[in-house]
């Protein structure tokens, strides 16, 4: 939890107005610090990095589904990258895919949706692992 610091200064004025009437003036200010939790930061980071992978996923899926050129760059680039993270679960699911020289086709591949879930589940699991001596208020 990350600790908070609070520091108060009062000060006290007095004076006379233009009109001779005593003014006694009281100002409080009030300065919070907010020290930072590596924790929270690792977790933060563990998230962001299963968010990206998740997205890149999601993208290879919808392309895959609509039936994506290979041949256009970004398609290819998509394939390229997200093939390392799913390449352990391409088996999973017999999945027919379009031979060489044959028209693009859409093909819906469960195992994409395996790798999603799968990568999840680590990012959760390492998140847990890095909070195991929290209270879970703060989880």
């Amino acid at each position: 939890m990350p600790e908070i610091k609070e520091t108060v200064t009062t000060s006290q004025d007095e004076g006379v107005t233009e009109t001779g009437a005593d003014v006694q003036r009281e100002t409080r200010r009030v300065n919070t610090e907010v020290e930072p939790d590596h924790k929270t930061t690792a977790s933060n980071i563990v998230w962001y990095i299963v968010g990206f992978i998740g997205v890149l996923l999601a993208i290879r899926f919808m392309l895959k589904l609509f039936g994506a050129n290979p041949a256009s760059g970004f398609v290819d680039f998509i394939y390229v990258v997200t093939g390392v993270l799913t390449a352990p679960f391409d088996n999973i699911f017999s999945v027919a895919s379009p031979e060489t020289g044959d028209v693009v086709r859409s093909v819906f591949e469960p195992s994409i949706l395996v790798a999603l879930v799968v990568y999840v589940l680590l990012g959760w699991g390492i998140v847990k692992l890095i909070n195991l001596n929290r209270s879970s208020a703060v989880e």
